[in-house]
């Protein structure tokens, strides 16, 4: 890899991993689209330590409180009943899916699921669930001639299954092209969650899954020898610069605006690449020969 490879993936990896978009699509379509080889699995999980520590420095009050009452909570009673505490708890019960599906399922990420078809069935389908979860929030926040404006949840409201949930929605994200902000904001909305609650959560549970899948995938890489460690470096460095920049735009973009932009992009990027793939101008294994 090179270090405008690396740079061009890692611009790529802070715009998208945020985004309702799906980061790992557009690392592939990148490489794909470029002529460049895919970069990988374990060159994302990598990236996404970059784009994580700009949540935790983002997010780094909320995060302090959470682990600060969450460790409190182990030795004194008195405090599991608080909210940060109970956070703490729901972060870990939504990070078991993922967990236990990333380990099963490891082969199939970096193999198969890499597929440029599959990336854009995935594009398309939940771009189009994302679009009505969003229409329905929409529907609720905005009442009617004859419908009422609904109250929509907030995090206070969250508990063991509704954590659950957006942890099996976070877990479809190991296949490229489904998103993880995507699949749980999605999920987070059709729970009648508000955008800021699905969002501001989406973010805290990705922490611990994606710091161990890079963490897991450094330590094979290191054993492995099949990593281009500079240009990796340097990817993630650059996708934390513009990861931060990102997070800090799109909380305030959810909090007046609507997901359908990024619901049109999705679906006009599937159609894009099914007719790519279909009159043969790219290939659905384009770069996979590479390491």
């Amino acid at each position: 890899m090179s270090w405008f490879e690396s740079f061009i993936l890692g611009l790529v990896q802070g715009l998208t991993e945020f985004l309702p978009i799906s980061s790992s699509a557009h690392l592939r379509l990148t490489a794909a689209f470029a002529g460049w080889h895919d970069p990988g699995a374990a060159f994302t999980a990598i990236t996404q330590i970059g784009t994580e520590a700009a949540v935790l420095i983002y997010f780094r009050k909320d995060i302090a409180r959470i682990v600060s009452a969450w460790s409190r909570s182990l030795v004194d009673k008195s405090v599991r009943g608080d909210h940060d505490a109970q956070m703490g708890w729901l972060v870990i019960v939504g990070s078991i899916p993922i967990g236990v599906l990333g380990v099963t399922f490891k082969d199939q990420i970096e193999g198969p699921f890499r597929d440029l078809r599959l990336i854009a069935t995935t594009l398309i389908g939940m771009g189009i669930v994302l679009g009505i979860a969003d229409r329905l929030a929409a529907r609720d926040e905005a009442g009617g001639k004859h419908r009422a404006v609904r109250e929509r949840k907030t995090l206070r409201e969250l508990g063991v299954r509704d954590g659950l949930i957006f942890g099996i929605c976070q877990a479809m994200a190991l296949i490229p092209g489904v998103s993880r902000s995507g699949a749980t904001i999605s999920g987070g909305l059709l729970m009648g969650y508000t955008r800021e609650a699905a969002a501001r959560y989406s973010f805290l549970l990705a922490i611990p899954a994606v710091l161990a899948s890079g963490v897991f995938e450094l330590k094979d890489a290191s054993e492995g020898g099949h990593v281009s460690w500079g240009p990796t470096i340097f990817a993630t460095i650059i996708a934390f610069i513009v990861g931060y920049a990102v997070i800090a735009w799109f909380m305030r973009f959810i909090t007046t605006k609507s997901f359908m932009p990024f619901v049109i992009y999705r679906v006009l990027l599937g159609i894009v690449l099914f007719v790519l793939v279909g009159t043969d101008t790219l290939s659905p294994h384009a770069g996979e020969s590479a390491g």
